[in-house]
């Protein structure tokens, strides 16, 4: 069954739960076809059996048992399955009493004896708010598709940003610079640039630099031949001739040893290599996409790196914003996680307490997206209810945090530097005014050419044409939440 049908409308079954004939005989004896099917059972019938099978969405229970079945039985469809609507029938009792079961996920009460009318009038509002549960669903899974680009998740004003800039690109680039915090997602842009050029039929080469030790650099990149060095018995291409005609993506290029970082930029601009040991060289055609964490243009000043080659690889170049500066980003993460991995799992986590988003919102993830998807997968992992709550995530979410008035001032448990301040406080305006230069200028009262400089240091994208519409922070509506969750406040 699919999530769609499972949240959808009922098949009309509405199911009776009781032992007393006086209580269910009535309700049988009541026309309430063709919209409403009743069926009957016993206490100590096999409830989820009956439930599964005719995936009934409707339960009546009988109250007044001296033992207090009813709340046992209520709390146990909660938990089996908390899209059931239960309705309690019984004598007439306090209103605290109501109030438990309305708090424990019933939905409705009626005293005995009940009218047929009313019982249908109760059970067709139930199957309005399926309906408009479906159609919520189905609105929230298109707005899943809408901020879905080439499996990368956002809607922020950065995210939507990159996806225009590489849906703009895919199609002409021969080099791109992804540049990024550690776990920001730059292998990611990277295939979705590969996925959108002519090359997207051929392969996808991926050399890790940082994994490469450094003797091997030059032989894994344009591989050798036999006799070459000891050890060379056989001939062996390298990863650019493996990714001839297709897209060759350098992850962390910034680890390239100077010695070969003049080897590579000849590859680049000729398009030829030579292998170790041969007395040719070979004519490859190309995509180089190249990513890296660090500030090359500090490491061009240290001597680390060559500056042609800089030039040479950033003809365009693509930066990813860490996901503090992205907060609104969050939620859709999480569902898009919490998704995947409870399928994989095989777990029926549906949502996140309100307790657990607000956490999740205010951690500042130094670990970027790939600390989050960590965080959600190992949460859904510990769980044991139908939603994360924050109990479920790691013990340095549980413990002393920042205050919220301290938080702007650290990043991660270290105080920010002023740069990071400014930085920071920077792209929130941006943000909060749709990457319009000239409002954000005014607001932080310096002139636009200052504000241009700043934009540019700080890599923080903006729209020439002011045309975008302010893009709000971050909504916990976005998050996944099963329609009765608990508070948990």
């Amino acid at each position: 069954m699919t999530e769609e049908t499972r949240i959808g409308e009922s098949n009309g079954i509405v199911l009776i739960i009781g032992d007393d004939d006086a209580f269910s005989r009535p309700l049988e004896a009541h026309d309430l076809k063709p919209d409403f099917r009743l069926r009957v059972c016993g206490k100590r019938d096999n409830v989820f059996q009956i439930i599964q099978e005719d995936r009934i969405k409707t339960v009546v229970l009988e109250a007044g048992d001296e033992n207090g079945w009813e709340f046992t039985l209520l709390k146990l469809i909660r938990t089996f399955d908390a899209l059931i609507d239960v309705i309690i029938i019984g004598p007439p009792v306090s209103s605290e009493k109501v109030m438990d079961w309305i708090h424990l996920g019933a939905a409705d009460y009626l005293n005995k004896p009940v009218r047929a009318g009313a019982l249908c009038s109760v059970f067709g509002r139930l199957r309005e708010k399926r309906a408009l549960r479906r159609e919520t669903y189905l609105l929230e899974k298109k707005l899943e598709e809408k901020y879905q680009f080439q499996g990368i998740v956002g809607k922020s004003p950065f995210m939507l940003e990159v996806f225009s800039q590489v849906e703009n690109i895919a199609k002409y680039f021969s080099t791109v610079l992804i540049t990024g915090d550690t776990g920001t997602g730059k292998e990611l842009v990277a295939k979705a640039l590969h996925a959108l050029s002519p090359m997207k039929d051929k392969r996808f080469v991926v050399c890790d630099c940082v994994s490469t030790p450094e003797s091997l650099f030059e032989s894994e990149l344009f591989g050798y031949r036999k006799g070459a060095f000891t050890g060379a018995d056989v001939n062996k291409k390298g990863l650019f001739e493996e990714a001839d005609g297709g897209v060759i993506f350098l992850d962390e290029i910034g680890e390239i040893p100077p010695t070969v970082q003049a080897k590579l930029l000849r590859v680049l601009e000729t398009r030829h290599f030579r292998p170790l040991g041969a007395t040719d060289s070979r004519r490859v055609e190309v995509r180089v996409i190249a990513a890296t964490n660090r500030h090359l243009r500090d490491e061009i000043k240290k001597g680390t790196f060559r500056e042609d080659l800089f030039h040479r690889l950033s003809k365009i170049e693509i930066y990813l914003p860490p996901l503090k500066s992205r907060p609104e980003d969050i939620p859709l993460l999480v569902r898009f996680f919490l998704e995947k991995y409870a399928a994989r799992i095989g777990k029926p986590v549906k949502g996140v307490s309100r307790q657990a988003q607000k956490r999740l919102l205010t951690y500042p993830w130094p670990g970027n997206v790939r600390e989050l998807k960590n965080v959600v997968e190992s949460a859904i992992v510990v769980c044991q209810k139908e939603f994360l709550d924050i109990v479920d995530l790691p013990k340095r979410f549980q413990g002393n945090q920042v205050s919220e008035a301290e938080r702007p001032f650290f990043d991660g448990n270290r105080a920010a530097t002023l740069k990071n301040l400014e930085s920071e406080y920077i792209a929130y305006q941006m943000r909060l005014n749709g990457l319009n230069v000239r409002k954000t200028a005014k607001i932080l009262n310096i002139s636009r050419s200052t504000l241009y400089d700043k934009l540019k240091k700080y890599k923080i994208p903006f729209d020439r044409s002011a045309s975008r519409k302010t893009a709000g922070i971050s909504d916990m509506a976005d998050f996944p939440t099963t329609p009765e969750q608990p508070d948990q406040e």
